[in-house]
């Protein structure tokens, strides 16, 4: 299987190329050329086995350069002892029509982790079949979760470098302590002036300089993304919903066949895209429910057709849906219309700031998806009321998703549903305390010390000890001079 970009069809590459280069040399995102079936049969098999042997099938399809001994060996090593539950990413049932599919039992506590240990070993892989001698360097944009398991992934891996940036306001105290007590000699990390939008346009900026380009490869090295506009990001998020799926239907609250929905809190769009190939191979998938906080952008683009960015950005209690520009959006419009309208619409994005992509492509997205929001107010509701109900603490994203369910479920009754918990309720222990009524004028440690003991429930434990980490990296930087670090970076 080969793989083009969302702005030429014509730049065709295998999937080793699209997963070594992260972007298309043309600013585009790399797309599978077609999308593999999956039959009920297959599923009926995938509900026998267990999660990585359900990952080494999935992934299989689209990966056909690697042999089934390469695959299953990744997938060996990144879902190992670095997990703290056997089923890797279980799905918890609230009751029969309601799931809760659990992706925060990683090595950061984050949902990124189950595409970000697998990243690594795909990457390395992919230089090798391609016979690549230089360095990469893995350069990340993150509004919270990506850049910790990124690091995390890639520290100290052989042949690899890899920086991070986020924003300075915009991530929690915690998510930021993971990042800048980060281990490794190969990693940087720095706050960038502004907001996540801020950070992914100078991380694009960056990729896009030319110059740049050519003096890293005078020195041997070369850039690749972790974030979910690398195909290799993305493809092992397709992975847990078929899971969840098999899941469901293990229960025997479900009948393999019968339809169910997934609610996903969305900021970047990767994750419910993944979802959304998922329903395309042949899972029994009705809606993929998109839920919004108060950046609402995708919650107006689902209902009109209008993507504008022009609007007020606020600072809320789930910072990683924290985001204005979705960037994999473009992957799903270049499948529903091809290159020539994509490439007008993200000249449109980068000039003006808003496309409107036309009623006969708004009736497909429709046709797939649900949309809605939650503020944070509500959101801090929902925390309290399911923990006192039901025993369950979620964090403020999982918040945010039950949030939109529950208005939905309000006007049209319950259909199955699966919600996307993408967080650890530990990463963001003030809100979440906050909600609960209680205290969170605390530093780091003391959070997680107090949420664990006013709800009687245990930290994950990479998040213990992290008080007497210490702090490596205290930079901050304009987005305009974020290139200049990773020169220096690079080449120091």
């Amino acid at each position: 299987m080969k793989y083009f970009s969302t702005r030429d069809r014509n730049n065709l590459v295998s999937a080793a190329a699209a997963i070594a280069q992260g972007l298309a040399s043309d600013g585009g995102l790399f797309v599978p050329e077609t999308i593999p079936a999956v039959s009920l049969s297959e599923i009926h098999a995938l509900c026998k086995m267990g999660y990585r042997e359900r990952a080494t099938a999935i992934m299989g399809k689209y990966l056909q350069e690697f042999s089934n001994e390469e695959l299953t060996a990744f997938v060996h090593e990144a879902y190992a002892d670095n997990y703290d539950c056997e089923e890797i990413a279980p799905t918890r049932f609230l009751d029969d029509k309601t799931g809760i599919l659990e992706l925060w039992h990683g090595p950061t506590s984050a949902f990124k982790d189950m595409a970000l240990q697998m990243l690594p070993r795909l990457l390395t892989a992919s230089l090798k079949k391609l016979g690549e001698k230089r360095r990469v360097c893995i350069l990340v944009a993150t509004s919270g979760d990506t850049g910790k398991a990124a690091l995390e992934g890639f520290a100290d891996v052989e042949g690899t470098s890899i920086v991070v940036f986020y924003p300075r306001d915009g991530v929690s105290e915690v998510q930021k302590l993971q990042m800048t007590t980060q281990h490794g000699k190969n990693v940087l990390v720095s706050a960038v002036e502004g907001n996540f939008d801020d950070a992914q346009t100078g991380v694009k900026m960056i990729f896009s300089d030319r110059q740049l380009a050519k003096d890293l490869n005078d020195k041997g090295v070369f850039l690749s993304s972790a974030n979910s506009i690398n195909w290799g990001r993305l493809l092992p998020q397709i992975v847990y919903y078929f899971s969840a799926y098999c899941d469901y239907v293990n229960s025997g609250k479900l009948t393999l066949g019968d339809k169910i929905d997934f609610c996903v809190p969305t900021g970047n769009f990767g994750d419910i895209l993944a979802g959304w190939y998922a329903k395309k191979m042949g899972l029994p998938m009705r809606k993929l429910i998109c839920a919004s906080n108060s950046n609402n952008v995708l919650t107006d683009f689902i209902s009109t057709g209008v993507y504008d960015r022009n609007r007020a950005f606020y600072t809320t209690i789930s910072p990683s849906m924290d985001i204005l520009v979705s960037s994999n959006l473009e992957r799903l419009l270049f499948m529903l219309s091809g290159d020539d309208a994509v490439k007008g619409w993200m000249e449109a994005l980068k000039t003006v700031g808003k496309y409107d992509v036309g009623g006969s492509v708004l009736a497909d997205i429709q046709a797939d998806f649900a949309c809605g929001y939650t503020t944070d107010a509500e959101a801090k509701t929902y925390i309290s009321t399911l923990f006192k109900s039901a025993g369950y603490l979620m964090d403020t994203h999982t918040a945010d998703a039950y949030g939109v369910l529950n208005k939905m479920r309000a006007g049209m009754g319950a259909f199955p549903t699966v919600i996307v918990s993408t967080a650890s309720p530990y990463k963001f222990c003030d809100s979440v305390l906050d909600a609960l009524g209680e205290d969170k004028d605390l530093s780091g440690a003391e959070l997680i010390d107090k949420l664990a003991s006013v709800t009687g429930t245990t930290p994950p434990n990479p998040l213990t000890g992290l008080d007497h980490r210490g702090v490596r990296f205290t930079g901050c930087t304009p987005k305009e001079n974020m290139s200049d670090i990773v020169m220096a970076f690079l080449t120091k």
